[in-house]
């Protein structure tokens, strides 16, 4: 193998697994005899600007890394001429590539991935339970723990940039102290959170409980907050994803307050009463009508070139519209 591509919605993922992989090539990665970054702008001006970095060899010795961030469809060409090229041996220099969100259909993609000397490694926001573990590793190392509700706000905040997830639970430890014991609620919601989160939030509870007013607020928040639509349409998802699964084992009987009070991650304390309502409301048909709604709506802000935000405020609209409890009868 003679290059990786790093690629995701979580810039921070991104840069931390890049940043591991560069390390395991070089050991020092400020070593200018040993490492090479091209920008798109040299790589434009100097197509052969990649292949050249790669065949050159090291002065000091070992393996060259070379880097090439933010890259797209545009480079695929000139990327494949470095697979292709049988002077570029897998003890020679490495490429590391990084890339934003790509879909399989992507060209660059689809280059790692069927590549026999290159390797494609996706790197997505963290889930449930990715998130849940880095929170408690991170606060591990300071000999700290986390409340159930302190674990449920800091579920809810953080996520969307593992390297910013990293950095607020560091900002969190050095608040706490070397005392040890476990964080709070109050103690997270002090440090952690610039109010993005909590609008997205904001946005879907009042979209579940249809309470338009509510919306219009949140959504304004989130523009302030320099919020996107897609970010905004995926927080929804993830919160009717919750709906729908509890209302599913409520629906084979279970108690809705005890499937709601062992959530996981769990339910912050203040919305549980929300969220009671809103299960007691929808039906797992019902939400599932929704979820695919909002699945359209993000794929149409992706594809179709209309704005993202009138695509964004219309499913939402749509979904608060039908938030009301079924007829009976």
């Amino acid at each position: 193998m003679v290059a990786a591509l790093l690629y995701g919605e979580d810039d921070g993922l991104v840069r931390e697994r890049a940043g591991r992989l560069a390390r395991a090539v070089v050991e020092d990665i400020s070593d200018p005899f040993r490492v090479a970054d091209v920008s798109l702008a040299a790589l434009k001006d100097e197509p052969s600007r990649l292949l050249d970095e790669m065949a050159a060899m090291s002065l000091t010795g070992g393996r060259r890394l070379v880097r090439l961030e933010r890259a797209g469809n545009a480079q695929s060409g000139t990327i494949e001429a470095v697979l292709d090229d049988p002077a570029i041996t897998p003890d020679g220099s490495f490429l590391v590539v990084t890339a934003g969100s790509m879909a399989p259909r992507d060209s660059l993609r689809k280059l790692f991935e069927g590549h026999d000397r290159g390797a494609a490694i996706p790197c997505y926001q963290d889930d449930v339970r990715s998130l849940e573990a880095l929170i408690h590793e991170s606060l591990g190392r300071h000999g700290l723990s986390v409340e159930p509700s302190a674990l449920a706000y800091l579920c809810d905040n953080l996520g969307s940039d593992r390297q910013i997830s990293r950095s607020e639970l560091e900002k969190l430890a050095l608040y706490k102290g070397r005392n040890g014991g476990a964080i709070t609620l109050a103690e997270a919601e002090a440090n952690v959170g610039d109010g993005a989160p909590q609008a997205r939030d904001d946005v879907a509870l009042a979209t579940a409980s249809g309470d338009q007013a509510a919306l219009d607020k949140a959504l304004q928040k989130c523009r302030i907050a320099g919020e996107q639509p897609i970010t905004i349409l995926r927080a929804v998802i993830r919160h009717l994803q919750r709906l729908h699964l509890i209302s599913l084992k409520a629906a084979r009987g279970d108690d809705i307050g005890r499937l709601i009070k062992s959530h996981r991650p769990p339910i912050f304390f203040k919305h549980q009463a929300i969220v009671r309502r809103q299960i007691q409301n929808w039906r797992p048909r019902r939400l599932a009508q929704a979820l695919a709604i909002l699945t359209e709506a993000e794929l149409d802000c992706k594809t179709t070139g209309l704005p993202a935000d009138a695509i964004c405020g219309r499913a939402l609209i749509r979904i608060a519209n039908a938030a009301r409890p079924p007829s009976r009868g």
